[in-house]
């Protein structure tokens, strides 16, 4: 039997959070994701909100899910499995989001990807996940 299928695109990411309304306010007023029409929810048992990304694949809009950690015992940030979220955005645009995360407060790094081609802006989110704002290099794969 074959697999008969294959994944194309990016769905969602999730994120369970510690501090809901810190998180909610730094990937919508910080980094300017905009809400879902009807993308918020209050719950019980969890507050809830769905952030654009995106056109996905086959018509499916890609987007970032926020719950609120309702776990007496939540394991988020350093600690949880999530290794870092990476949302795309123009090369031109790279310096003023730098500039923007640190007049926030905010790390904000650089590091280049040359094996592919890629330039990423690290910074972290209130309940420390590393978010990275990745860009293609102009002209990088021409070699």
């Amino acid at each position: 039997m074959t697999r008969g299928f294959t994944p194309r695109a990016l769905g969602e990411i999730a994120i369970r959070c510690r501090d809901y309304e810190a998180m909610v306010a730094f990937y919508e007023t910080v980094l300017g994701l905009e809400v879902l029409p009807d993308g918020q929810r209050a719950g019980p048992p969890q507050r809830i909100t769905f952030f654009h990304l995106g056109e996905s694949y086959g018509g499916h809009t890609a987007v970032l899910a926020l719950f609120e950690d309702t776990d007496p015992s939540p394991v988020v940030g350093d600690t949880f499995a999530l290794h870092h979220i990476a949302l795309s955005l123009p090369w031109a645009e790279q310096d003023a989001a730098k500039l923007w995360l640190e007049t926030q407060g905010l790390p904000a790094r650089f590091q280049d990807f040359d094996w592919v081609g890629w330039r990423g802006l690290f910074t972290r989110d209130p309940d420390g996940n590393t978010v990275e704002l990745v860009s293609a290099v102009p002209d990088a794969r021409d070699g």
